[in-house]
């Protein structure tokens, strides 16, 4: 009996020879086939049968060899390569080394120049931009040093001119005296002499200068010469009165107004440096000149109305009370007063009186707090929110960026900060006005440092940090301990730069740590806090020992009265027996001194104080916030405390998204000009970090060749395990690389922000300049890996496809870095890759995993990898494509669709990510 089978006519590809019947083991060679037992008058087949589809090894056009026709196999000859199932040879490219019966081209050459050529690419680019950088910040350097050098001459020349004609002046009323008392009966004389003195002042100058040489040639004939060059240089530098224009403040004042046109001309770094130091150097003779006025002339000048140019801010506070949400805990209490421009206000108490909450609250800061009173910003009930584009906050914290140099630093705050319509010319002079007054000229150019590596002294980071806040010329300037570490001298020259910005209106309140004497003096009013929040004295400075003396409390001679007071609030000091009041009745003595209601729980001493009941305002119909406890059971505090900490969270999201009406009036660069400024900060501390680009591009290059060599790319599986370990290695190393991007400059993101810096050009600008990163480090990653794999896709579909992975992961970064701490977004970045690696290449899963593998980033880039792999394997390999495919789930035609999904996912976790940026970050 005849058994019929189906057959296949072999495809061009295989070899399929006629097969010989092996007797003794029953196999048709050269084809593994058995015969079955069981079949009777079996044959092997013919050459145009193809009797066993399953084994395609044994049919396919082995490696090394090419089958024109399915019975002939020919050796691959040297030149040439021909892989598995080829029916020709394929010539072998240039430079790569072809041995006959090849499968593959030795490709490696191709590697070490693409990597040669990265290497020297990557090292020009970092070694050339940082000398592009210092080769400009030193040409800047030289211009700025040129403009302060020109100016300093001609105010040292201006000087001396004014001296020389002052000393003529003298010279010739003396000379006049002389000969006023021998021709004084002579009326030509006399006539002359009204004449001489109604003469212009270049005539004047003619005669004083002819006098002096007819004196000197009569006392010395030898010393005329010499004084007729003093004379030629005082008409040289009088007629070119124009170079001293700018120290002229009597034509300052008259012709402003036909200057601004000229201003409008300054272009060149040159012209703007000369501008700027002339400007300083006029105001340093206006301040010199200030030093000598009468009282008439500081009141002129009080009212001078060019020298207050900012918007005035006055705030008032009524009852000021600060607790905290779900808690019966006062940080502040009942306070009242108010802080006015053109004053220094210091806030000093111990430890624990609520002086950064009483700032913060009055920042419009105190988030997850419940705020009662009223805060009047120049007498309305308006936020100060209002006023966040002139309102500067000096952290207690030296929080600047570490990579940026000191006037780096400022500068972006002044360009970012500052109105659009003030020209470059004035914002350079106000950025060294700021730097001069603080002392930083020695260390503009030197990077602040960080933590592990070392930059400027710590006195001089915490001017930095001031001087960002101040650069952008601020009505009210809060600063929260600016002096700490700082010492006597750097305190003081703090002090006298604040003391500047408060002659010009601006209204400053900072809170201080026991100041010396010396620093005492040059505050203006006081506001001194106890524990609990409470108000001992507010009022001047001159006045607080008076109040003081008249409670019985007197300051011993040679002690710091601050650190006296502080001490008697700390209860380190007893009153004196005289007194007979405790330092606890201090703040009530200030309320009854006031007429304030007092609360109710601080009545139970008011019998014993030697006062009249009539002058004590009890405010019996004033509810005092946090008067009252309440015992609550264990179960009933946890629940608190939850129910505290989500309307904290809230809060804080609600303060985030805050809007309020802009009444400052000053217009700040839009968000395109600010994405400009970021683009250069961002790409100055990227260039600043080049050797830990460097080591991450060298990771790269040892993860490529390694996974190259150990996972070849195998024809049978399209090189399914290559992809699949290149995807977790390209992931984890990516991932970490770009959770530096924003995990390591929250806190300066965070104050920023909260001065009303674009969050949009913060995050787009990042983002853009690690593209860079998003195009090389695939092509790093390339240039080893594909030359040691030796797949059959292209290099540039690889690139395609590892490029879109890269910019996925980097937004998955993004996310890891904004939402979670950085421990835990590093620990993310390498466990995420693995796990949704393994879950995406389950073949034999569930239902709900196979879902949740569809998911996932990496099934998407796998099968773009190994469709772009299996499209170049054609002729007999289409009988065994679509079933390996088959077998993955993977569709032959969706290669776009994948690359699509990738790119989808990194633009979708950028916008969770600045989402995500926007709302949870703290202000």
């Amino acid at each position: 009996m005849t058994v019929s089978l189906n057959f296949e006519a072999c495809p061009l590809g295989s070899y399929c020879p006629l097969a010989t019947l092996n007797n003794s083991t029953g196999t048709c060679e050269p084809y593994a086939y058995q015969l079955p037992a069981a079949i009777p008058d079996h044959t092997c087949g013919g050459a145009d049968i193809w009797t066993d589809i399953g084994t395609s090894s044994d049919v396919f056009c082995s490696a090394g060899y090419y089958c024109p026709t399915t019975t002939n196999r020919t050796p691959c000859s040297s030149g040439n390569y021909c892989p598995m199932g080829s029916t020709d040879e394929k010539r072998c490219f240039k430079l790569t080394t072809c041995n006959s019966n090849t499968a593959s081209q030795n490709l490696h050459a191709y590697g070490v120049l693409l990597i040669a050529a990265l290497s020297t690419l990557l090292l020009i680019i970092y070694n050339c931009s940082d000398q592009i950088i210092t080769t400009r910040e030193r040409r800047y350097a030289k211009s700025r040093e040129a403009a302060a050098r020109t100016v300093r001459e001609k105010t040292q020349a201006r000087a001396r001119w004014k001296a020389a004609k002052d000393a003529a002046k003298k010279h010739a009323v003396e000379l006049h005296a002389q000969f006023s008392g021998k021709l004084s009966k002579k009326s030509p004389a006399n006539s002359e002499e009204v004449k001489i003195l109604n003469q212009t002042e270049t005539e004047t100058n003619d005669f004083h200068a002819s006098m002096s040489a007819s004196t000197s040639v009569s006392a010395s004939g030898g010393n005329r010469t010499e004084h007729a060059h003093h004379t030629h240089m005082m008409h040289e530098m009088e007629d070119d009165s124009s170079s001293f224009e700018v120290f002229d403040s009597e034509s300052r004042n008259k012709n402003i107004k036909k200057k601004i046109p000229k201003e409008k001309q300054i272009h060149t770094h040159s012209q703007i440096f000369k501008y700027a130091y002339s400007q300083l150097e006029k105001e340093k003779v206006q301040q010199q000149q200030n030093k000598n006025l009468t009282f008439s002339g500081v009141i002129s000048m009080t009212m001078n109305d060019e020298i207050r140019k900012r918007p005035l801010i006055e705030i008032a506070f009524r009852d000021l009370t600060v607790s905290l949400k779900g808690k019966n805990k006062n940080l502040l209490r009942s306070i009242t007063g108010n802080i006015r421009p053109g004053r220094i206000t210091a806030v000093m108490g111990p430890s624990g009186a609520g002086k950064t909450t009483f700032l913060s609250a009055l920042a419009g800061k105190a988030v997850g707090c419940v705020v009662t009173g009223k805060i009047l910003v120049n007498g309305k009930s308006v936020s100060i929110h209002s006023y966040r584009r002139i309102v500067g906050f000096v952290p207690q914290d030296d929080i600047v960026h570490g990579n940026l140099t000191v006037e780096e630093n400022l500068w972006f705050s002044a360009r970012c900060r500052l109105s659009a319509d003030l020209p470059k010319a004035d914002k350079v002079l106000i950025l060294e006005r700021i730097i001069d007054s603080l002392g930083l000229q020695a260390v503009r150019g030197s990077l602040v440092g960080t933590v592990e590596k070392r930059g400027i002294s710590g006195g001089q980071r915490k001017r930095v940090n001031v001087g960002v806040e101040l650069v952008m010329e601020p009505s009210v300037l809060y600063l929260d301990e600016p002096t700490s570490g700082l010492d006597s001298s750097s305190s003081q020259l703090l002090l006298r730069a604040l003391r500047r910005e408060a002659l010009e209106g601006v209204n400053i309140c900072m809170v201080v740590h026991q100041p010396s004497y010396t620093l005492f003096q040059m505050f203006d009013d006081l506001i001194l806090l106890a524990k609990g929040g409470l108000t001992v004295y507010h009022g001047p400075v001159r006045k607080v020992e008076e109040y003081f003396t008249g409670l019985g409390i007197k300051v011993p001679d040679r002690v710091n009265p601050p650190d006296y007071f502080i001490d008697i609030l700390e209860g380190m000091i007893k009153t004196s027996s005289s007194s007979g009041m405790s330092y606890r009745e201090l703040p009530v003595r200030w309320m009854i001194h006031n007429g304030y209601p007092i609360p109710p729980d601080m009545r139970n001493n008011i019998a014993e104080l030697p006062i009249s009941p009539a002058n004590i305002n009890l405010g019996d119909d004033i509810h005092f916030p946090g008067s009252v406890t309440e015992e609550q059971s264990f179960a009933g505090e946890v629940w608190q405390d939850m129910k505290c900490n989500v309307e904290r969270k809230r809060d804080m999201i609600r303060h985030n998204f805050l809007r309020s009406t802009d009444l400052s009036n000053r217009r700040t660069p839009n968000t395109l000009l600010q994405y400009k400024y970021f683009l250069g900060r961002v790409g100055k501390q990227r260039l600043r970090e080049a050797r830990v680009q460097v080591i991450d591009y060298l990771i790269l290059l040892l993860a490529g060749a390694s996974l190259g060599s150990l996972t070849k790319a195998s024809d049978a599986t399209f090189g399914y395990a290559a992809y699949t370990y290149t995807i977790i290695a390209v992931s984890l190393l990516c991932k970490i690389a770009a959770l530096r991007s924003f995990s390591l400059d929250k806190l300066q993101y965070w104050r920023e922000s909260a001065s009303g810096i674009s969050s949009l050009a913060h995050f787009v600008s990042k983002d853009t300049i690690d593209h860079f990163n998003t195009v090389i480090k695939p092509v790093v990653y390339l240039s080893m890996f594909y030359f040691f794999s030796n797949p059959r896709s292209s290099f540039g579909a690889n690139y395609v496809v590892l490029l879109c992975l890269v910019y996925c992961v980097t937004g998955v970064a993004y996310v890891l870095a904004i939402f979670l701490d950085p421990g835990s977004s590093q620990l993310c970045s390498v466990l995420l890759p693995v796990v949704l690696t393994l879950i995406a290449t389950q073949i034999n899963a569930t239902k709900y995993v196979k879902i949740i593998g569809n998911l996932c980033y990496p099934k998407w880039a796998l099968e773009a990898f190994v469709i772009a792999n299996a499209e170049r394997h054609y002729g007999v390999w289409l009988i065994t494509r679509c079933g390996a495919l088959q077998k993955y789930g993977y569709n032959i035609h969706d290669w776009g669709l994948r690359i699509a999904l990738l790119i989808l996912a990194g633009v979708g976790c950028r916008v969770i990510a600045f989402v995500g940026m926007v709302t949870f970050q703290k202000k």
